[in-house]
C-alpha cells in the first residue's frame, strides 16, 4: 500500500507551509521549481524540515490541518524533536485527535492546543 506524507517547508521569509501528498519527491520538487504556484512559489528557496508518513489520505489530511492550526513554536518545536517543549505548549484547550509519538508514528489521544 502507498503511504501518504504530510510534510512542513520553511519558505526564504521565514514562513512555514505545511502539505500532504502520495508523492513526496515529486510534491518537493514541483515546490523547489515553483511549478505548484500558490503560497511556496513567491517564497523561494524552500527547505524540508519535517515529514510524516500514514497509511491513508484521511491520517494525511487531518495532522495537516492539526499542525496548520499550530502555532510558530509549537512547530518548531516539533521540527527540532523537543518534545518536552511540544507538551508544554500543547497545554490549552482539548480537541479529540491522534498524537503524534516521538518516533514519528500515530496513536489515538486527545491533543491540547493553544488557542
Amino acid at each position: 500500500m502507498k503511504p501518504f506524507y504530510v510534510y512542513m517547508l520553511r519558505c526564504s521569509d521565514g514562513s512555514y507551509y505545511v502539505g500532504h501528498t502520495d508523492d513526496l519527491q515529486k510534491r518537493i520538487d514541483q515546490h523547489i521549481d515553483g511549478t505548484l504556484g500558490g503560497y511556496t512559489a513567491t517564497r523561494r528557496p524552500i527547505r524540508v524540515v519535517f515529514t510524516c508518513d500514514f497509511s491513508t489520505r484521511e491520517q494525511a489530511l487531518e495532522r495537516e490541518r492539526q499542525l496548520k492550526g499550530w502555532s510558530r513554536a509549537k512547530k518548531e518545536a516539533l521540527i527540532r524533536g523537543n518534545w518536552d517543549k511540544l507538551r508544554r505548549l500543547a497545554i490549552g484547550r482539548t480537541s479529540p485527535s491522534t498524537s503524534l509519538r516521538a518516533n514519528g508514528t500515530v496513536e489515538a489521544a486527545a491533543i491540547r492546543d493553544t488557542p
